[in-house]
Formats: structure tokens, sequence, C-alpha cells
């Protein structure tokens, strides 16, 4: 067994070993972990300084996911579209292939939460053949996401299979692989791993940062591992009521993803998943943050922000209303507020 295996094995998974370090109702607690499962690896956990604290919302258990029903289960219609289990074929060109069916740690706010790390996303060989008999049958699919569940919590062998069968699929341009393992499980990302990710390039992963206290020195060279490796890092947040919902903590969080090498690539505005409600923002929140970021972080720090509609429909930018038309004039506002006029094209 290698030490990420051990050390996941050692995770907690229940109310009352959560109780042997804070005091909290056991009862409570276990009435949500029957219905959401927990997780937390020894690692993650060592990132909580106290109850209620941004890493304590995003991995502990909360009896407020259990009020939340007037949300559906899956938000995105991700089960209608889709044409064989565990594959999403939302857009034209890009195919979401859920590979695997559990996560290293459980997060509070996961969209899928309705079945990750539960016997209903139990993904079976058949499943990923069937996965990759689809996508070579879609000429039209030139970008393949590998999701879950998390993806590099299965062996390299199991992975080194399914990039095989994708690196034998002529139209296809590139593979992503949406991870938090940098995060929970960081000690996953060995040598042998990044070995194999070499060998497919090009390999793009995002990974999902949501706090700077997240940014440890072993997620730091984790990230390090995989940049050296050639696998290109993105990263995805998920703006949290409690947790992050603050341009401060943004901006730390942000400038500190680049100094690893990690690329702010999207800020989630939460997801209608039912469970989730108590993590929720306004929207104008999210814009008012976006406003406060810019002028004061550099565009490569500033992710774009988005809404993914409900109902499949797909993701929108959301952003500031900088452009302002008043009769034959263009007028653009700064992030500080002040108005410019701007010469507009005619003809």
């Amino acid at each position: 067994m290698e030490v990420w295996q051990k050390n996941l094995a050692e995770s907690l998974t229940t109310p009352e070993q959560l109780a042997a370090h804070f005091p909290v109702d056991v009862a409570a607690l276990a009435r949500v972990v029957e219905r959401y499962p927990l997780r937390i690896t020894p690692h993650y956990f060592r990132l909580i300084r106290e109850v209620g604290d941004p890493i304590w919302r995003q991995c502990v258990p909360d009896p407020r996911e259990l009020d939340d029903l007037d949300q559906p289960e899956d938000p995105l219609a991700e089960e209608s579209l889709s044409p064989v289990p565990n594959l999403v074929h939302r857009y034209p060109d890009r195919a979401l292939f859920l590979v695997s069916g559990i996560c290293a740690g459980y997060c509070r706010f996961c969209t899928r939460k309705r079945k990750v790390g539960c016997a209903a996303m139990r993904v079976t060989m058949g499943d990923v053949r069937a996965g990759l008999d689809y996508i070579a049958r879609a000429p039209q699919i030139r970008d393949v996401i590998l999701s879950g569940g998390d993806p590099l919590l299965m062996s390299d062998l199991l992975l080194k299979e399914i990039l095989d069968g994708l690196s034998r699929i002529p139209h296809l341009d590139l593979v992503r692989i949406g991870s938090r393992v940098p995060v929970m499980l960081p000690e996953r990302i060995t040598e042998s791993l990044c070995a194999l990710l070499r060998r497919y390039p090009p390999l793009y992963l995002n990974t999902h940062f949501n706090h700077p206290r997240e940014i440890t020195p072993e997620a730091a060279e984790a990230c390090a591992r995989l940049v050296d490796a050639g696998v290109q890092l993105g990263n995805q947040t998920v703006l949290l009521k409690g947790v992050n919902d603050d341009a401060e903590v943004l901006r730390e969080l942000f400038r500190g993803l680049l100094k690893i090498r990690v690329r702010p690539y999207y800020l989630h505005h939460m997801d209608l998943a039912r469970g989730t409600g108590h993590f929720r923002t306004a929207i104008a929140e999210g814009v008012a943050i976006l406003e406060a970021l810019r002028g004061s972080l550099s565009g490569l720090a500033i992710p774009q922000y988005v809404i993914d509609l409900p109902g499949g429909k797909g993701k929108v930018p959301v952003c500031p209303d900088y452009v302002q038309r008043a009769g034959d004039e263009v007028w653009v506002r700064t992030p500080e507020g002040e108005r410019i006029r701007f010469p507009e094209v005619n003809g």
C-alpha cells in the first residue's frame, strides 16, 4: 500500500471521530452523514483551526444540508444529458466523463452530492468502456474532461488504461482532469503518477482551491510536480458564504495560486444543488467582489466569474457593467467608479 492510500484509509469518516477532537452534536451529524457521506483526509483535517472556520465549513456536515429541499438534486440535468452511464454530453465539442465515484474528501457544497461517495455512483469498467466507445463514435467531441468523483483516486494502472483509450481516438485535441487531490490529498501526486501523466500531452488539470489556507507547502509541492511533468494547471473556485465571499480572501487566494504556478480559471457561483443553500451568496455580491479585485490584482490572477445555468443550459459569464451608452457616446466606468468617454467607431 502506498503512502497516499494509507493516509486515505485513515481519513475521518464518522461524527464520533470528529467528536474526539471538537464539540459536535453526534446524533445531528449522523443524520446528515446517513444521506451525504463524510470523509476528511488527515492532511485536510489538520488545516481546521476552530469550529465553523472556512476549512470546517467545507468538509464537516451541517444539519442545514437536510433542510434545503427546494432545489433539484441534479441542477445541471446531467442525468438527462448522459447518452451512456457516467458520461455527460452537454456541449457539442466536449464530454464530461465521470470515471470515479469517490473523492479524497466530500465537499459539503458539491453539485453532485446526490451521488458522489454513494452506491448511486459506482463506476464499473463496463461503464468506462461504454464511455470510450461513445467518444470514439462522436467525431464532434474534441475535448474530454475526466471527473467524478476524483479521477486521481484511481490506481495508476486504471488511469493509464483510460488515458491510453482516449489517446487512440484521433479526433480528440486534449484531455482535462478535474481533481481536488492537490488540496485534500497532496501525497497522491507521486513521481510515478507524474511520470504517467507526462506521457499524454496536451494534458490539463483543473484543481479546486477555495481558501488561501489550503495553499500549504504540501499542496504547493504537489502542484510543482504536476507542472514539471508538463501538466497545465488551472483552478476552479466556488464562491461560498462564510468561506471566501470576501475580496481580500480571494485576492490572497488568487495571488497565492499564481505563486505556485496555478492559473485561476473560474470563480463559480454556487450551483442550485439540493443541500447546499447555506453556502449561497447573491449574484450582486460576486459582481462586487470581482469589481474590487480589478485594478488591484493582475489580470492573470482574476478568473472568469460564471453561473452554470439550471437545466443543463451551460455556463454564462457574469461581468460588472463597465460600458454605458448615452445617445451616440460611449462611456466606460473604471473599477473605482470614474466615467471616461471613449471614442466610438462610426460607419
